[in-house]
């Protein structure tokens, strides 16, 4: 039996990215395809979707909807995979330039309830045929843009006496609640009873959030210690009880790396190509990558990459504290993100007393953060937490070697080069256990001792570039979850 399966999502790569979140649901539902579902995305009509989408035609017309006039259900397909999505167009909601979340301020528009709630709100009409050719078995809404989506099909569900799809709620980062004023609730078209503390009420507000970890039928968050970090006080962002309390309805599936696009054998953004084998061709784009940036060009530095939002909870601080270890030994740091304006300020006034040392770039650009994975020796995500981080697993593939807090996804991908798991050839980059700059300058030291022994060096990174974390079995333990709900 095939299974039809709706992903629900704010974002999706290429034709939207901000963050991992628009890896994930342009790489899984393909990987679930491959493996005969039929799956399709529903996505809000902001312009970078509608522009980038082929064969768009109308599904559903919807009228005035969460003060939107004429909302339109259409549906489109992604080029390059064939991926069918329906997009919701509201043009008052979501035809916005720049970011998809904030305004030029980076304030968070002011009517981000009611263009999300929209979204969860078409993904429970899909499940009830708004789309007379098909209707999924199974709403997968992500992270909290989607919280509502198990709500209304809960709702959906009582006032018809029938169930018409089971959902799934992946938390990609608990730290992101989507949370509103309660004033906002009669505006959702929810029952009243909804809003309670066994439901979506959190702390007298609404949590987007909390309905999906509340309505869904399952939970899943995106790396094994993450699904446990996340029903701790320290790491429960509130909701810690919750997620005790529906402990076995909560699984933990680590992400993918789509090594279609991040392969440095056939990646078209790097000046040479190389692989675990011949691994040559990285020496150029090393050399590529201190010349753009104007570092000293010496190819036995030690060069640390970091590509990442510049924010405590990616440990930027912690990195800024110990960036004199760097410099002290002969070593080179580029960084690429924005961010917090104190972190930007503190990292380029480094950058700007060791020009030669130590690189700052503020923004995002996918080649550059291809050129700088590819570049680096190491690329460092020394996060306060981490869901399941994608960073550290595009570094493995590219023989850079990741230097990571051992916390979330990055405890579960990252093997620290200790003399015992050298020894039993298991090492693939450097790990620190506290979350404080003494700690990560240790393992800073020892990043700078291997690279001089160059031998286990090599060994280290030829074993990194041969890990795989492709999508293959992610996609088989969501088949099975979907297969043990329908």
């Amino acid at each position: 039996m095939t299974i039809r399966a709706l992903h629900v999502a704010s974002e999706l790569y290429p034709l939207l990215k901000t963050g991992g979140l628009a890896d994930v649901a342009g790489a899984l539902p393909p990987a679930l395809s491959e493996r005969g579902a039929d799956v399709r995305v529903l996505l809000p009509g902001f312009p970078a979707v509608l522009a980038g989408l082929t064969d768009l035609r109308p599904v559903a017309q919807l009228g005035r909807r969460f003060d939107a006039p004429n909302v339109t259900l259409e549906q489109g397909t992604l080029a390059a995979n064939g991926l069918v999505v329906y997009v919701i167009r509201a043009d008052t909601l979501y035809d916005r330039p720049g970011n998809p979340y904030l305004d030029s301020q980076h304030v968070p528009y002011g009517d981000n309830a009611q263009r999300f709630a929209l979204l969860g709100w078409v993904a429970a009409q899909l499940a009830q045929h708004l789309d007379p050719a098909w209707a999924p078995q199974i709403v997968h809404a992500h992270d909290w843009h989607a919280g509502l989506a198990p709500a209304y099909l809960r709702a959906a569900e009582r006032e018809h006496g029938r169930v018409f799809a089971r959902s799934v709620f992946t938390v990609h980062n608990l730290a992101y609640q989507g949370i509103f004023p309660a004033h906002l609730f009669g505006q959702l078209g929810l029952p009243a009873d909804f809003f309670h503390i066994q439901g979506i009420e959190f702390y007298g507000q609404l949590s987007f959030l909390k309905a999906g970890l509340f309505y869904s039928d399952r939970i899943t968050t995106v790396s094994p210690t993450y699904a446990r970090e996340i029903q701790t006080l320290a790491q429960g962002g509130g909701l810690d009880g919750l997620l005790r309390f529906r402990t076995h309805d909560l699984s933990g599936i680590l992400n993918g790396v789509d090594y279609t696009v991040w392969n440095p054998a056939t990646d078209a953004l790097l000046p040479e190509h190389y692989t675990a084998t011949r691994p040559v061709g990285k020496h150029a784009c090393k050399a590529a990558l201190q010349k753009r940036f104007g570092l000293a060009e010496k190819s036995d530095a030690l060069l640390f990459g970091v590509v990442s939002r510049l924010t405590e909870q990616k440990g930027l601080d912690l990195l800024l504290a110990s960036l004199p270890e760097i410099i002290k030994r002969g070593g080179q740091l580029v960084v690429f993100g924005t961010g917090d304006p104190a972190l930007e300020t503190g990292l380029q006034r480094v950058a700007h007393s060791h020009p030669e040392s130590v690189a700052v770039e503020l923004g995002f650009d996918e080649s550059l953060a291809h050129a700088i994975i590819a570049g680096s020796d190491v690329v460092a995500v020394p996060s306060r937490f981490e869901p399941c981080g994608l960073t550290q697993l595009y570094a493995l593939a590219y023989g850079s070697l990741p230097l990571v807090h051992r916390v979330g996804g990055l405890a579960d991908t990252v093997v620290d080069a200790s003399l015992e798991n050298l020894a039993d050839n298991l090492a693939t980059g450097f790990v620190f256990e506290r979350f404080e700059p003494e700690a990560l300058s240790a393992a800073i030291r020892r990043a700078f001792a291997l690279y001089g022994r160059r031998t286990e060096w090599k060994a280290t990174q030829k074993r990194a570039m041969q890990q795989d974390f492709g999508w293959g079995a992610s996609a088989d333990r969501y088949l099975a979850l979907y297969r043990d709900l329908t």
